[in-house]
Formats: structure tokens, C-alpha cells, sequence
């Protein structure tokens, strides 16, 4: 597992290796999680977004970082983002309470811009330092399928080489000396859909989102 940093004011910062064996479960890390130091991010943020879902979910959906409604709420996918991927879920015939949901990074990145927070991409040492607590996450609820939402989930995952454009939907499995981990899938983002220049864009992205969240649940049926 990957080592976290250390505090800007030089003191510890909070880390999955501090749980003990007997108390490695969800509630614990999300209790400890929530004084995570390891980069500078938690200083504006207004708290840790750990993941959410079942202890034992088949299904893990992985995306880049809380938003706005997100950090002020303290619960992934909450905002107009997640509203849209509880459609999509509805849609791929997936109920979202059986998935587990999270981000590579837990806190907020934003820049301000009149009253509003706007959101910034994470920075690879802001990625690596919060990757223990997805290392955690997944092998707590030890997913059958992971589906990575948008390129900042994808490359933390399968490598900065991945492109999305070229092998979004491809279901690529584990390979036979990683433990049986889980079979990964990646699609678009649904803040990519809110994105889209024009309403045919978005339908032709929603509909890809769809279609990938598709292959998933067959996987899992499979």
C-alpha cells in the first residue's frame, strides 16, 4: 500500500496503516479518514467525503472527487452529478443502493470565482496521497466489478497511458496473478454529460454511460 504524507503543520497525518487488524472495517476508516492530512486539500475543504455503500458491494463506481453539494454534505454523488448516475444506474437496470460509491480523492479541489466554489482536477501528488484510502476501500468491500468514471479514475487506476477515448467500455479483467481483483470498466463521467455542448451531445454521451454500466451488471450476472 501506498504511504501518505505528512501534515502541513508537520504532524502526522492520518493513514489506513493506523487501523488495527480488529477494527479494518468501513466505519473505522471512515472515522479515521475524516482527519486526513496527507496533502494540502483538507485545509479548504469543509470535510472528508469517504466512500458509501454496502460492506460487501459486487458493484464499486469510482469517480474523481467531491463536489460542491458533496463537501458540504459529507456523501458521494449527491449533487447534480450524482443525481444524473442514479439515472443512468435506473436505466443499466442497477439499483444504486447495492453499489458502493466513492472518489480517487476525498476532499474538494476548487477555485473560488465570485460566491461560487468552481472545481479543479487533483494533481498527481494529491492523487497518490489519497490513494491508500481507495487501496483501503477496495479491499474492504472487495468489489467483483469496478467501474471507473472519467479519465482522472481511469488513469489512477489502469495507468496514465489509458486513454479513455480509445478503450472506454472495455471490460478488462484482472489478470490472473492479482488476487482476483476485480474486473474494471471505464466509462464517462456523468458531470461529462452536464458538460456536453448541446443536447445531442449529451444524449449520445448519456446513452454510452448507460451502455458501459450495461456491461457491468452483465458481468456481474455472468
Amino acid at each position: 500500500m501506498i504511504t501518505g504524507g505528512t501534515a502541513s503543520s508537520g504532524g502526522p497525518a492520518p493513514h489506513p496503516a493506523l487501523l488495527p487488524d480488529a477494527r479494518r472495517d468501513l466505519p473505522s476508516a471512515r472515522t479515521v479518514a475524516a482527519g486526513c492530512t496527507a496533502c494540502d486539500l483538507w485545509a479548504r475543504a469543509t470535510q472528508t467525503v469517504f466512500g458509501e455503500g454496502p460492506d460487501r458491494a459486487p458493484l464499486f463506481l469510482l469517480g474523481e472527487q467531491p463536489g460542491d453539494r458533496e463537501d458540504l454534505e459529507g456523501h458521494p454523488f449527491v449533487g447534480p452529478a450524482g443525481e444524473l448516475l442514479g439515472r443512468a444506474l435506473d436505466d443499466a437496470g442497477i439499483r444504486r443502493e447495492d453499489a458502493f460509491v466513492s472518489n480517487v480523492v476525498k476532499h474538494f479541489k476548487w477555485k473560488p470565482q465570485g460566491k461560487r466554489r468552481l472545481h479543479e482536477r487533483p494533481n498527481a501528488a494529491e492523487i497518490r496521497a489519497c490513494r491508500p484510502w481507495l487501496d483501503l476501500e477496495l479491499e474492504l468491500v472487495r468489489p467483483d466489478v469496478l467501474v471507473l468514471l472519467g479519465a482522472t479514475a481511469a488513469n489512477a487506476v489502469l495507468g496514465p497511458r489509458f486513454r479513455l477515448t480509445e478503450s472506454r467500455g472495455m471490460l478488462l479483467e484482472a489478470e490472473a496473478d492479482a488476487a482476483g481483483g476485480p474486473a474494471r470498466i471505464a466509462t464517462f463521467h456523468p458531470s461529462a454529460v452536464l458538460r456536453a455542448r448541446d443536447a445531442e451531445s449529451r444524449r449520445t454521451t448519456y446513452e454510452a454511460l448507460v451502455a458501459d454500466l450495461t456491461v457491468a451488471r452483465q458481468r456481474l450476472a455472468s
